[in-house]
């Protein structure tokens, strides 16, 4: 008796809940979610976490269509924006996490740290009198108590090397700029390189900033490296190919199923629509840098050299949610002037799939062979001025092929990295040695601006790695079951060592573009760019 009322109950229950949604069509698909979410919250055996339900939901959907569309929570949706926006507010610093402590890597030029004399090689151990050293703070909630509203002061307890007691900051935080343009500078005389880490709200502006720059320097060709750029705002894309292209060029058209065909052509004022222009991309270059790489090789204005681009031809459009949350839809496919759309296949659904095309380029041999490679017919398109062939249908194939060389990174030397001892020494490195590099080479005079100090020059000329730092590495990859197979293997793996760990050291003493500056004189992609612009 008992359990026939239990059941009459529930269902009068979730027929006066079905009445809720009866302004809802019968057979509506909002309907249906509509009652099952309201028996759920009010019928289940358990509590149950509504907000987390709604959640859960909506990314049950999306991930049923394309591996682009997705759900932000408002604590996501703030950190996603914060790169392509061109800041947050903080007390800039760059760290890393050493032993347990934030060890100052870089203050950021006239940021609030530096102006109250925070330095490189700083380590943090209190914030607002709470320990951050030593007790296992995750780097995200050391960040959390770091960054906050522009005006407000944070309290920071400071251990420097060479002094006993605790050293007291109260850094008033500020905006702090994150640039996209990594690095820019004369890479050859009437050359100049720019090197974009991706497309976000400032980037139009940087890189005017660094061709006006150049330009006064002499710079006739142009070396874009977007190799590794995961993309962004297909505005700033447009923006910065307004730069290189001539009036009433077509850039990128978009279209979808409810998205009508949408233009973007160069307004013919830019400030770069002569000289040479070579484009560097990668496997992992994709999205906005492929609306790049695809428009400067349809309009016939460059040359591409690299690898395959990580075929991302989808538009999405964010719809802000009443929470802070938001959710990344795609609306639109865009197209290159040609008319090709660059989005590879997939499967709805199987986004895992979808993001481990890379490793199977490279078990198939095309991050080494272009042989490997191969369009059907149906893919072809033609350049619109020289008429050139060219692929649709999986990223933007490069004019000039330049293969992984698979011997240059060794099994041990990713090892290594891997556990993060090369990173880890080289911090410990430049805490030991700062202060007598400095002397040595003057950290004054920065090249971020495009030019050269003669700290640098000389630092780049003359400066070697000892093999002390090198066997250190090699030292705590032991202590930690990180051995090379043989002795040529460890050679090989020295030889590269050098290289990176010079353009760390460069790094830390100056800034990332520096890091480049040494970096660029082993990259095969570089080369071949270079190469290239003395055939012609």
């Amino acid at each position: 008796m008992k359990k026939k009322l239990l059941l009459f109950i529930c269902a009068i229950t979730i027929s006066s809940l079905a009445q809720k949604v009866t302004t809802l069509g019968e057979d509506s698909p909002l309907r249906k979610l509509a009652i099952a979410q309201m028996a759920i919250s009010n019928l289940y055996v358990d509590s149950v976490d509504n907000k987390k339900l709604t959640e859960d939901a909506i990314r049950g959907m999306l991930e049923k269509l394309d591996p682009h569309s997705t759900y932000f929570t408002p604590k996501e949706v703030k950190s996603f924006n914060e790169p392509l926006q061109g800041g947050f507010e903080g007390v800039g610093v760059q760290f890393n996490i050493l032993e347990d402590t934030l060890l100052v890597v870089q203050t950021i030029n006239d940021g609030p740290s530096e102006r109250v004399g925070i330095i490189a090689g700083d380590r943090f151990v209190t914030v607002n009198d709470t320990v951050i050293a030593g007790v296992k703070m995750s780097k995200e909630d050391i960040m959390k108590r770091l960054r906050g509203p522009k005006g407000t002061k944070v309290k920071i307890g400071v251990k420097r090397a060479g002094i006993k007691d605790i050293l007291s900051f109260v850094v008033t935080r500020d905006k702090i700029p994150l640039n996209t343009v990594e690095s820019f500078y004369m890479i050859r005389p009437g050359v100049g390189y720019i090197r974009l880490s991706s497309f976000g709200t400032t980037t139009p502006t940087e890189v005017i900033d660094a061709i006006k720059k150049m330009q006064s320097d002499g710079m006739q060709n142009l070396i874009l490296d977007l190799q590794d750029n995961g993309g962004g705002y297909l505005q700033a894309a447009v923006q910065v190919l307004n730069e290189l292209l001539e009036e009433h060029d077509l850039l990128v058209y978009t279209e979808g199923r409810t998205s009508r065909r949408q233009e973007y052509r160069a307004r013919g004022n830019g400030l770069f629509r002569h000289g040479k222009i070579i484009v560097l991309v990668n496997e992992f270059t994709a999205s906005a840098a492929e609306i790049v790489s695809g428009a400067i090789q349809d309009q016939d204005r460059g040359t591409i050299i690299g690898r395959r681009t990580f075929g991302k031809g989808l538009v999405q459009r964010p719809i802000d949610l009443p929470d802070g949350s938001m959710i990344r839809l795609t609306v639109a496919h865009y197209y290159t002037p040609s008319g090709r759309c660059i989005q590879k296949p997939y499967v709805k659904g199987n986004t895992k799939d979808y993001y481990m095309d890379v490793e199977k380029r490279y078990k198939h041999g095309e991050l080494t062979n272009a042989d490997s490679i191969h369009f059907a017919d149906s893919l072809k398109f033609e350049t619109l001025k020289k008429h050139r062939i060219v692929y649709g249908g999986g990223g933007v194939m490069p004019d000039f092929f330049v293969p992984l060389d698979t011997t240059i990174y060794t099994k041990y030397h990713r090892e290594l990295a891997a556990k993060s001892i090369i990173i880890n020494t080289n911090l410990r490195f430049a805490e030991k040695n700062r202060k007598s590099l400095i002397k040595k080479y003057g950290k004054e005079g920065t090249t971020a601006n495009g030019g050269k100090s003669e700290g640098f020059v000389a630092f780049e000329q003359g400066y070697e790695v000892p093999q002390s730092f090198i066997d250190d590495i090699f030292a705590e990859g032991e202590k930690q079951g990180v051995k090379p197979k043989d002795n040529a293997e460890k050679e090989q793996t020295a030889k590269t060592l050098r290289r990176h760990l010079k353009a760390l050291i460069a790094r830390d003493l100056w800034s990332i573009n520096e890091y480049f500056r040494i970096y660029n004189e082993d990259n095969e992609i570089v080369k071949c760019a270079l190469k290239k612009i003395d055939e012609n």
